[in-house]
């Protein structure tokens, strides 16, 4: 079997390459050249890029094979994510490459700011010695303001408590008590400009976060403040700074980002007391590396078919340990339910029961639908287009979970409303230390099967003979029974008969046992 292509088409580290390991075909394009890139996407599997690499609706009409993009770093402005996700291509980045890089310069800003450094140094190198006038600020016992407490906020705070300051924050998505477990006091915004001498930034940009420390906020701040923003361009209003700066509202700034990027032309410029670097807030060795490692890592659990905790479009958030072996059999269910009720479901309920609800079991949620819709539509099923699939077809999907399973340590079913009002489930569970994988009800009857490559289910009326005129038919039909189940709901009333086989069974072959047995379900379900 040829090994999956991935495209990578901008640098990265050499140890993306060695993280990607020896299981794929590695091809390298310039992504920038949009011809270059138009040709050489057709027939990849995984897209490697970084900033300048534009992925469009069109780029991901041309790559017919395409099932993940990979960003080497945070921001996705060049990738089109919905488009993506219609197409279920899956979007990943690594947004926690760089959260330490950033942190530090955040850090190294407000300290050059403090302390006049860029201007001192211009000075010196014209020849000039002005020790007097670039008398600086001491960190020490100062109160400093962060503005976002996410994770870039959070190694900041901790970086800054150990030069003694005092750490204040504002950030409404988070609880008092686990700032207070930091040892940062959260405080509204207005009470963070009135009391902070430093204030560092770390906000994403939002329509909600444009412009949020602008005129009015810098009116309210300590004329003493020393401002740093190394999160992003915008959230704090240039030109309301550069005259706060001005006159005199505001002591000094540290800048890593600007509104518009790249940005070599600002009256911001101009000024001794603001210290400006071009966006290097990921612009280290160990960033680049951290992010080219990680996307490879996501990128080889993308092309097995697993979720990846790093998807920016796919709904299954992190994924615990003790759930991934109910993923592929969770998958293995969606495809006999669908296989068994022969058309598309008008609802579909995914039950979670047992041990594994301790956890966040959304993810089983997505590997039934995309085991549901596989052998239904044309296109690429993947974790990230099967909801829409859902939802093109007006199909309602309700996850439900209940830590009570009387019966088994574990059990996923998935059961489902068909346009005749008629129900059909399918349940499955683990077995075992190696957790081996089981059928153990099918419409309510209970068996104890492997979903093998090959099953069959067949529903008739309870008399004797019917297992032997089965298994004679395919005896014929030079089909082999590896395992089969004999079910009923009472002596004389339905009966099924579950079956693997070794290989598949033709429609002929169901056609006649349909009408040895006289059943009223005769079902094959290919799993290979």
């Amino acid at each position: 079997m040829s090994k999956p292509v991935v495209l990578i088409a901008e640098e990265l580290s050499p140890a993306t390459v060695e993280a990607l390991g020896p299981d794929f075909e590695i091809r390298h394009c310039n992504g920038a050249d949009r011809a270059e890139l138009l040709s050489a996407i057709v027939d990849v599997d995984a897209l490697l890029i970084r900033s300048a690499t534009k992925v469009d609706a069109e780029a991901l009409a041309a790559a017919r094979k395409l099932q993940v993009v990979a960003r080497a770093g945070v921001g996705l402005d060049n990738v089109d994510v919905r488009a993506a996700t219609q197409s279920g291509v899956m979007v990943v980045n690594a947004p926690t490459s760089n959260i330490v890089s950033a942190a530090e310069l955040a850090v190294a800003l407000m300290l050059a700011a403090a302390r006049h450094v860029s201007p001192a140094h211009a000075a010196l190198r014209n020849g000039e010695w002005k020790r007097s006038r670039y008398t600086g600020t001491e960190l020490y016992e100062k109160t400093v303001g962060i503005v976002g407490l996410g994770r870039i906020g959070v190694l900041v705070a901790q970086r800054l408590s150990a030069f003694g300051m005092k750490v204040i924050a504002y950030d409404p998505y988070v609880q008092a008590g686990r700032a207070a477990q930091m040892g940062v006091r959260l405080v509204d915004l207005d009470t963070l400009l009135a009391e902070s001498d430093f204030m560092s930034v770390h906000l994403p940009r939002t329509p909600e976060t444009v412009g949020l420390i602008g005129h009015e906020q810098l009116h309210q701040v300590k004329p003493s403040l020393v401002l740093v923003n190394a999160a992003r361009g915008g959230i704090v209003d240039e030109q309301a700074l550069f005259a706060a700066l001005k006159e005199g509202r505001v002591a000094a700034a540290g800048l890593d980002v600007f509104a518009k990027e790249p940005c070599t032309d600002s009256p911001l410029f101009e000024l001794d007391n603001v210290v400006a670097t071009p966006h290097l807030g990921a612009s280290t060795d160990e960033a680049q590396e951290k992010a080219g490692i990680a996307v490879a890592k996501s990128v080889r659990l993308a092309l097995s078919g697993e979720l990846v905790p790093d998807a920016v479009n796919v709904q299954g958030g992190v994924i615990a340990e003790d759930l991934r072996p109910g993923i592929p059999l969770t998958e293995k269910l969606g495809r006999v339910f669908t296989g068994i009720a022969g058309e598309v479901a008008q609802q579909i309920d995914v039950e979670v029961r047992g041990e594994i609800t301790d956890y966040d079991v959304k993810v089983l949620e997505l590997a039934a639908l995309k085991g549901v819709f596989t052998d239904i539509v044309e296109n690429q099923v993947s974790y990230v287009n099967a909801p829409l699939l859902a939802a093109e077809r007006g199909v309602a999907v309700r996850l439900v979970s209940d830590p009570e399973s009387p019966d088994h340590r574990n059990l996923i079913t998935i059961r489902g409303t068909l346009a005749d009002g008629s129900q059909v489930s399918v349940s499955g569970t683990l077995i075992g230390i190696h957790q081996r994988e089981r059928l153990v009800e099918v419409n309510g009857f209970d068996v104890d099967i492997e979903p093998t490559d090959h099953l069959a289910f067949f529903t008739y009326e309870d008399r004797p003979g019917m297992v032997g005129t089965v298994g004679g038919l395919l005896g014929d039909a030079g089909i082999n029974i590896a395992g089969m189940q004999v079910a009923r709901d009472a002596k004389g009333g339905q009966a099924l008969v579950a079956l693997s086989v070794d290989s598949a069974i033709s429609p002929e072959t169901l056609l006649e046992i349909q009408l040895a047995m006289d059943a009223a379900s005769v079902r094959a379900v290919n799993l290979a």
